[in-house]
């Protein structure tokens, strides 16, 4: 039990570590592996009929997209993109509920991967010393 208790303490730590040092860009890529992180877990527990945790994992990936992604948005320097990411995130989020509400699969595997291929593209972005990686790193920081 005490074990455990450290070990969740030491990843904690570990995690605000890694935010307080991660640029702009890499907190886009961390929200987005929470996000995807959060909807595996809730589709083992839907698997294992467990359905308190099931729901506790769908809410935080919306927490995460809510809250995190569609929240880092700039639509001042973001322009049709933001507005763009922000109509898919609220997509995404009607698609959560949904599967918590129908227990389905399906609806998970969907927005894992909408977000699958966002981060692809987000970290092939992040990677490109251009032009176009500062703007569309103005579209999602505040």
């Amino acid at each position: 039990m005490y074990a455990r208790n450290a070990i969740n303490a030491y990843a904690q730590v570990g995690i605000q570590t890694g935010v307080m040092d991660a640029s702009p860009q890499k907190l886009i890529t961390m929200l987005y592996d929470g996000a995807r992180t959060a909807i595996a877990q809730a589709k083992f527990h839907m698997a294992a009929s467990d359905v308190p945790a099931k729901g506790n994992a769908i809410t935080r990936a919306i927490n995460i997209i809510d809250n995190g992604l569609s929240a880092a948005l700039d639509h001042e320097q973001g322009g049709e993109i933001s507005s763009s990411l922000e109509q898919l995130y609220e997509y995404m989020t009607r698609r959560l509920l949904l599967a918590n509400l129908r227990n389905d699969p399906a609806l998970l595997t969907e927005v894992d991967g909408l977000l699958e291929n966002l981060a692809s593209a987000w970290a092939e972005i992040s990677n490109a010393p251009d032009a176009a990686t500062q703007n569309l790193s103005l579209a999602t920081e505040r």
